[in-house]
């Protein structure tokens, strides 16, 4: 049975594999041991280890006896999630959901220790074959997942719920909340110049002409040069991806192209590609392809500037819709499908601290007041792309200490979690009763015979 070892990394934090690593590497003698059983699960001290490091990076925590039991429990009671999601014929998780959330966290680790290269420098193992160890905790995670928010999505927080968890605080002991702002924009990208469209395809041609030679494989070549992260350390592959999820002009160059045949260069908003499947069933194939991104040191912002500045001339003299226009002519596609909406990317919430903004942004808003329509300007988007945008300004709560008037949202999010929590852990508890759990003792000293 495959243990937690490589996927405690991901679980909660990114940080777990150096922190762990300096813990090593300064501890002479580490003995690993089993520190629980659950069902068929084995969870080892350095499971639990990795958790901890992890936590205390994240969270700027102390250590503590208390901490490293509180995350081996942790541990458990995500096994013994796991083991009732099996049980549950009605959950169900598709191949596209795991690899989705291992090009996500897998991308996201890999910026945080510095690229592939390091990442892999890391593990010891190429990243293709950290994702095959992945895949089956990574499906446990998911199903797990599922039945924790089948759960939680009947639990509501009444009003006296929210009061009761609000005058649980002294009012001398209150937090101040930093400013916060409520934003939509409209983003136009840098058109690509014909100088780098050019630079492009000329590196293109240059490696489908080799593979075509037969000397080398397009594996290879994807190894070596596409852009596409989420492929380029794989060879380039996807397996069963529908038609419905590429692109256009993508899915129409796949649903012509013959199996076994290299495709002609062809252009998408990510660059220019070439492509080979390699299997088909229905509109469900297997393919490998290589990218090449267009140099963005060589785009024009001229054109995205004026098209912005005659988008907001038309909003200031109109009674058109910020959100409508954003629907229509925003190129940011992750806002441009809720009118505009600028959402915290880990909560979904639409309020958001000023001071976590990065420069750009707060140099754009702060000179701004409620109903203001930015000037064009520019933004770095969430995938690292650099772009322009105007931005609307609807909500500005200047910093002040929380109370139920301004903050009721806030306070109504903080008392759900709070009962969202007791709840769980109460069905946690009756979870357990149906699941063989068997903690031991470590090195440290520690035992623990608690569910």
């Amino acid at each position: 049975m495959r243990h937690l070892r490589e996927v405690t990394l991901f679980l909660v934090f990114f940080g777990l594999a150096v922190s762990a690593g300096k813990v090593q590497a300064q501890d002479e003698q580490i003995l690993d041991e089993i520190v629980a059983i659950v069902g068929d699960y084995i969870i080892l001290k350095s499971d639990v280890d990795g958790f901890v490091m992890g936590m205390m990076q994240q969270q700027q925590l102390p250590y503590s006896d208390e901490l490293w039991l509180n995350s081996r429990n942790q541990l458990i009671d995500e096994k013994v999630l796991v083991i009732h999601a099996k049980r549950d014929t009605n959950l169900v998780v598709s191949d596209e959901q795991v690899e989705r959330m291992l090009d996500q966290r897998i991308g996201q680790m890999s910026v945080r220790v510095g690229g592939d290269k390091e990442l892999e420098k890391l593990y010891g193992r190429r990243i293709v074959d950290l994702r095959d160890d992945l895949t089956p905790d990574f499906r446990d995670q998911l199903l797990a997942d599922q039945l924790r928010n089948n759960r939680l999505r009947s639990i509501k927080a009444t009003p006296s719920d929210i009061d009761d968890w609000f005058s649980q605080f002294p009012t001398d002991s209150l937090p101040t909340l930093p400013d916060i702002v409520r934003i939509s924009h409209i983003v136009k990208k840098p058109s690509v110049t014909e100088e780098a469209r050019a630079e492009a395809r000329e590196i293109l041609e240059t490696i489908r002409d080799t593979v075509l030679t037969g000397k080398i494989t397009i594996e290879e070549m994807a190894e070596l040069f596409s852009d596409d992260p989420g492929s380029a350390d794989n060879g380039g592959l996807y397996l069963g991806t529908p038609l419905s999820q590429l692109v256009p002009t993508f899915a129409a160059i796949a649903s012509r192209s013959s199996v076994g045949v290299y495709s002609r260069i062809f252009e998408t908003k990510f660059g220019l590609h070439f492509l080979r499947v390699n299997a088909r069933r229905g509109d469900v194939i297997d393919y490998n392809h290589i990218l090449i991104a267009f140099d963005e040191r060589k785009f024009k912002k001229t054109a995205a500037l004026e098209r912005l500045a005659a988008l907001r001339d038309s909003l200031m003299s109109s009674e058109v819709s910020f959100a409508s226009i954003a629907r229509s002519e925003s190129e940011d596609d992750l806002s441009s499908v809720r009118g505009g909406w600028v959402v915290d990317p880990n909560s979904g919430e639409r309020d958001l601290y000023l001071e976590n903004l990065d420069g750009l942004w707060q140099t754009t808003l702060l000179p701004m007041e409620v109903g203001d329509i930015s000037e064009p300007s520019e933004v770095m988007l969430q995938d690292g792309k650099k772009a322009y945008h105007i931005v609307l300004l609807q909500k500005r709560l200047p910093a002040h200490v929380v109370n139920v008037e301004t903050d009721y949202a806030l306070i109504e999010g903080l008392a759900l979690r709070d009962k969202q929590a007791r709840i769980l852990q109460e069905w946690l508890v009756s979870l357990k009763k149906a699941v063989y759990i068997d903690m031991r003792g470590t090195s440290r000293g520690l035992y623990s015979s608690e569910n």
